[in-house]
């Protein structure tokens, strides 16, 4: 297995983990101190995340895009809601 490979594993793994303590946080709300766990725990494998992501993109294992001004504004209008519904 590459090293890319193993990183696109890493991040894929790594988002999981974020989404799994993401909703641990949440649904503990009520309880102080599960609270604090679930969102330290989520905050460092937020950390790992973006980690992980920067490495990738400076080896150019992570191309991106710039989206264009037309297809900001498309996506915008897509999601505005029209007066007077809202």
């Amino acid at each position: 297995m590459d090293d890319k490979t193993v990183m696109e594993n890493l991040l894929l793994t790594t988002k999981g983990v974020c989404d799994l303590y993401l909703h641990g946080t949440v649904e503990s709300a009520g309880t102080t101190d599960v609270h604090a766990a679930f969102k330290t725990a989520l905050d460092s494998a937020l950390t790992m995340q973006n980690d992980i992501y920067k490495t990738m993109t400076d080896k150019g294992w992570y191309p991106t895009t710039n989206a264009q001004p037309g297809e900001i504004r498309q996506v915008k209008n897509k999601f505005t809601c029209p007066p007077p519904t809202c």
